[in-house]
């Protein structure tokens, strides 16, 4: 039996370019930022630069680029002029942040860092989020990828906790 070249391939992948600026706990795999980061457009022969930073960063570049007080999640940079084989920009994600959000929506943390890769990606790739037309269109396109990931939609809230108060009979 003949494999077709597409099946006997590996995925091809953007390279990422991981730095780590934080001493958080549970640090992702960078093949894991990549094939979230191609799943979400980033193809072959670009190059995505994803930065894990703390809170003192986070919050120092929120004010820097954004003029908002406090760490955001994630924030996307993208190159200046994207050419096939060029750099796609960078991502810079608050990893303490996104640990806390995580616990907070009783979310599983890859699964969050894993949203917020490919939300980020979608910015580096031109979508945004501005007007409610175009924030549904990039949700959706969220949920899509995601779920080709096997995560579930992270727009949806997190199955009730398995430690309910029982009612009394």
């Amino acid at each position: 039996m003949t494999r077709s070249p597409a099946r006997s391939r590996p995925e091809a992948h953007a390279a990422v370019e991981l730095q780590l600026a934080t001493r958080a706990a549970a640090l992702p795999r960078g093949s894991d930022l990549a094939g979230w980061a191609a799943a979400a457009g980033a193809g072959a022969g670009c190059t995505v630069t994803i930065r894990l930073v703390g809170w003192r960063e986070g919050a120092r570049l929120n004010r820097r680029y954004r003029g908002k007080d406090g760490a955001t999640n994630v924030l996307a940079f993208p190159a200046a002029a994207p050419m096939a084989g060029a750099e796609l920009g960078d991502l810079v994600i608050c990893l303490p942040l996104v640990l806390r959000e995580a616990s907070e929506q009783g979310k599983a943390p890859r699964a969050h860092l894993a949203h917020l890769v490919v939300h980020g990606i979608l910015h580096l790739l031109g979508h945004d989020h501005d007007k409610p037309a175009t924030a549904r269109r990039m949700e959706e396109r969220e949920v899509r990828i995601l779920r080709r990931l096997g995560f579930p939609d992270p727009y949806r809230p997190a199955p009730a906790a398995a430690s309910r108060t029982r009612r009394r009979a």
